[in-house]
């Protein structure tokens, strides 16, 4: 006989069903096709630089004779011509600095620009959103400059600040600083009037209401408004290094084109993308640490 005293359990709610593989589209990783994207690129690089000879009959003829390597060094050099090149910058042969010193003098700039883009950068954007006696002021000027391709005020730095440092790091700056500000404008503004509301009414203060509401709901926009700005600033870095620099990974590649080391010139280009990539990365890391909500909410 049935306890009809005993409350029923609660029904269990059935499983959400699933119509893909992935809960969201485009979810999963792409770890191994990368890997073997770039397993694949070195493959064909290593077979079209190799000193082959094939000689492939023909029914109407004589044989057909194709002559390996495909590309001549001097438009793409073999992987162990980099290797060398690699060997030869570090221990400085290639010019009066080492491969670490240029990584030094390129590194230096570029994180000096950037540091100082995000300490005004990100209150800029933030005030612009809030203010608008700062949105009114700054607004016009970088609006006007940010579609300006940095390079084309170089020449302006130079003769107001000499080929110095100085120079280089105020036009990274520049470069940086327009994504920056831009996104943490958009950032802040994204605020839903709701949080905001409610912060008020348990009695924050505008100092409060900045650091806690605002500033956490800008945060995502505002990593990656910094991604973007890394990006831009060092591209910016190597054609700036190009024109006016005694040493950087820029001046490098430059010195290498006018003695027609391909071989150098491809070293630079690698390790001028493995630091942007390596940048790239730790951005992200810090992304989902600092940002866990993001995608979630």
């Amino acid at each position: 006989m049935l306890d009809r005293t005993r409350p029923r359990a609660a029904a269990k709610p059935s499983a959400a069903r699933k119509t893909s593989r992935y809960r969201a589209l485009g979810e999963g990783s792409g770890l191994a096709f990368s890997v073997i994207a770039v397993v694949a690129a070195g493959a064909l690089w290593w077979v079209a630089t190799r000193n082959w000879s094939l000689s492939i009959p023909l029914p109407w003829g004589g044989p057909w004779t194709v002559e390996l390597p495909l590309l001549k060094p001097l438009f793409l050099p073999k992987p162990e011509a980099i290797w060398l090149a690699l060997h030869q910058a570090m221990n400085g042969e290639l010019d009066n600095h080492t491969l670490l010193s240029h990584f030094a003098a390129s590194l230096g700039r570029v994180f000096s620009a950037f540091a100082f883009a995000v300490i005004v950068g990100v209150p800029l954007g933030i005030g612009m959103s809030v203010s608008p006696l700062a949105r009114g002021v700054f607004d016009p000027f970088i609006e006007f400059y940010r579609p300006l391709p940095p390079l084309a005020y170089l020449p302006l730095m130079i003769i107001w600040f000499g080929i110095g440092e100085l120079a280089k790091v105020l036009l990274l700056f520049l470069a940086i600083l327009a994504p920056v500000a831009l996104s943490a404008r958009a950032g802040a503004k994204s605020v839903a009037p709701e949080q905001i509301q409610a912060a008020l009414s348990m009695g924050a203060s505008r100092g409060q209401l900045l650091r806690h509401v605002v500033l956490l709901a800008a945060l995502p926009e505002i990593l990656v408004g910094l991604r973007i700005g890394m990006g831009v600033g060092w591209t910016t870095l190597v054609a700036a290094e190009m024109v006016a620099a005694d040493a950087g990974l820029g001046k490098m590649v430059y010195n290498a084109s006018n003695f027609l080391r391909t071989d150098v010139v491809v070293l630079g280009i690698l390790a001028i993308g493995l630091v942007a990539a390596a940048f790239e990365l730790l951005m992200r890391l810090i992304e989902r640490w600092a940002v866990p909500w993001k995608g979630r909410l």
